[in-house]
């Protein structure tokens, strides 16, 4: 069994990764169990460069604010702002803080100076503008989807002024309202206000599209994109809001739910522009449903891989991560009867395992579930071991 694992194992390099596919997809997803381990992302950044140089890639995009990830792009592309206005002002959940991410901005930057436009590598955010205490007010997307069709579109053909707009949102502080996660009572989503913004929302980006010939040329192909995104962001945060308010046993189910959803949508734009490397937690990412216990209830949505998986088919490859130890974190060694414990006896520090071999050489043999004593860890599900397209294994990973 040892040397059937061991001969599905190969060094972590871009080309052993390509070994597994059938073909180059468009979105190549790189799963993390964990976040906030800069080894994690320093195997990222180098993974992403050897993608670059011998496939072809020319983005990446990671789970972050993605009108955030607009910061990012247009410093990346243009030397817009400077790197600390950038580290500050372009990623959210803190990733900014992160010396690897901060030198994967300082490496795209510096490759792409000097070149055209059209060999730039670019940088996306995926994740909406949300937060786990709640989700930020929809302004600055509708707003900014508002002034692009201002300024293009004849005025009767607008749903509504910036007037209008500015009446309806009101103070922003009453749809970022941290104590409206845990009380639906507390949250605007499900106010006259909210449901006319919807609409509204919807007739915005309803124009955006009917619009679409001339616009794409009497602008440019970004500058739509970006409208784009500013829309269904929109749309996606009323979503989310809306269901924030809700008070029946499905809320939960739901807002994690639409999270992944404006994801899927984000990543289907990202495939639309060329190849990307994407990288998220690889509950984001997996083909199988997700699932989790928050507030002691079970929940259980589609995630946006399995989203986009469903119309991609193999434009889309899930690669997951797993680890061995964060001994920091309190994650000793694996229990040998588990996945994470049967990679762990390999001899390499890092490794690429073909997933669909591994179980095949396992068989029967169901290895157990590894239970982690820390809520910030995510084991892989050996039931769905054979799910994914590959395994990128990391046996120690040191503190930060």
């Amino acid at each position: 069994m040892a040397t059937d694992i061991k001969d599905t194992a190969h060094t972590v390099e871009a080309a052993a990764v390509m070994k597994l596919l059938p073909a180059r997809p468009r979105l190549l997803a790189l799963g993390e169990p964990t976040h906030g381990e800069d080894t994690l992302l320093d195997l990222r950044n180098e993974l992403f460069r050897q993608l670059v140089e011998q496939e072809g890639y020319r983005t990446i995009a990671i789970e972050s604010d993605c009108m955030m990830g607009l910061v990012v792009d247009d410093y990346v592309t243009s030397g817009t702002g400077t790197l600390d206005e950038v580290m500050e002002r372009g990623f959210s959940h803190g990733w900014g803080t992160s010396a690897a991410n901060r030198e994967l901005v300082c490496w795209i930057r510096a490759y792409n100076d000097s070149r055209p436009a059209s060999e730039r590598l670019r940088f996306a955010g995926i994740d909406g503008p949300l937060e786990i205490t709640g989700a930020a007010s929809p302004r600055q997307a509708l707003t900014a989807l508002h002034g692009y069709l201002t300024v293009r579109v004849d005025a009767d053909l607008l749903p509504c002024t910036a007037e209008t707009l500015d009446r309806l949102l009101c103070a922003d502080d009453r749809w970022n309202n941290p104590a409206a996660m845990m009380d639906p009572s507390q949250s605007v989503g499900q106010s006259a206000e909210a449901k006319e913004l919807r609409l509204l929302a919807d007739d915005l980006v309803a124009l955006l599209d009917a619009q679409t010939p001339y616009l794409i040329t009497a602008t440019s192909r970004d500058d739509w994109d970006r409208a784009r995104l500013y829309g269904r962001t929109a749309l996606g945060l009323l979503r989310y809001h809306y269901w924030m308010a809700d008070t029946s046993p499905a809320r939960m189910a739901r807002l994690v739910g639409v999270r992944d959803q404006i994801m899927a949508h984000n990543l289907l734009a990202v495939a639309a522009r060329g190849p990307a490397l994407i990288h998220a937690h690889n509950s984001h990412l997996q083909r199988e449903k997700s699932t989790m216990r928050m507030g002691g209830m079970p929940l259980e949505w589609w995630s946006a891989g399995a989203l986009v998986s469903a119309q991609l088919g193999e434009g889309y490859a899930f690669v997951a991560m797993a680890l061995g130890t964060i001994r920091h974190q309190g994650v000793d060694t694996p229990p040998p009867d588990t996945v994470e414990g049967l990679l762990y006896a390999l001899p390499e520090d890092r490794c690429v395992i073909d997933a669909p071999r591994l179980a095949t050489a396992l068989g029967d043999t169901r290895p157990a579930p590894r239970v982690s004593p820390w809520f910030g860890y995510s084991p892989l599900d050996p039931a769905h071991l054979g799910d994914s397209d590959g395994i990128v294994f990391v046996k120690d990973v040191p503190q930060s």
